[in-house]
């Protein structure tokens, strides 16, 4: 395949066009290509790669779907906002799913379209809260920490409320949990979880983090002192 799909493509041949996309390209490649194409075509095959077994191509989906949406809120924000509605309904139990890649998606949309921010941003922290919509389904967690993360170093204003959220995250004994939690807590830059932040700042457990588009292995003390 030498370019993105033509619009006359089935839908089984877009998702797998799609799908080598996906395996081949840089996330950075994403957002210039996606939008010569009908977003309504696009979404559908980019959410399912949202549950591919191999981290790469579930993470430029995550990008991707980011670049698509915001750019589809421009010009059509109800459409948007039905994507979102969509995420969201994915972490919901009545679902059925589970709802992989939903809050990273979400925080990635959210990272590069003000007005979707705005609107959005207190239910991605909700998820953090037991009281509230928590994600009790741990696999999730490491997902919404780096939404949270994401959506940080954009519009730290917005995530503020996320500070008295984090703390147990950030003493969880999952490595990719408290790791990815350190990584959000390090971009509020917040007094009371600074502590918390200095005592990690030793802990040289590596988990895995998707950032600058690239996976990266890094210890949980480099995610606490990282702005990034």
């Amino acid at each position: 395949m030498k370019d993105m799909p033509n619009a006359d493509l089935s839908n089984r041949q877009l998702k797998m066009a799609v799908g080598e996309w996906l395996d081949r390209r840089t996330g950075e490649d994403i957002p210039a290509d996606l939008q010569r194409h009908s977003v309504r075509r696009l979404i559908n095959p980019l959410l399912s790669f949202l549950y591919s077994p191999v981290p790469l191509v579930k993470w430029r989906a995550v990008t991707a779907i980011g670049c698509l949406v915001a750019g589809l809120a421009d010009q059509d924000l109800e459409s948007a906002r039905i994507i979102m509605r969509r995420l969201m309904w994915s972490l919901n139990d009545e679902s059925g799913g589970i709802g992989w890649g939903a809050p990273e998606s979400m925080g990635e949309i959210m990272a590069r379209h003000p007005r979707l921010a705005r609107e959005f941003h207190a239910i991605l922290i909700s998820y953090l809260a037991p009281d509230k919509n928590y994600l009790e389904h741990e696999g999730l967690q490491p997902g919404l920490l780096w939404g949270i993360g994401r959506l940080a170093r954009v519009r730290k204003s917005l995530v503020t409320a996320a500070e008295k959220l984090l703390p147990p995250y950030l003493t969880s004994p999952d490595t990719d949990i408290r790791g990815h939690a350190a990584w959000a807590a390090a971009a509020l830059d917040s007094e009371v979880l600074r502590p918390v932040l200095k005592q990690l700042g030793d802990d040289h457990k590596i988990f895995t983090l998707y950032r600058h588009q690239q996976l990266e292995q890094i210890s949980v003390g480099a995610a606490a002192r990282s702005k990034a």
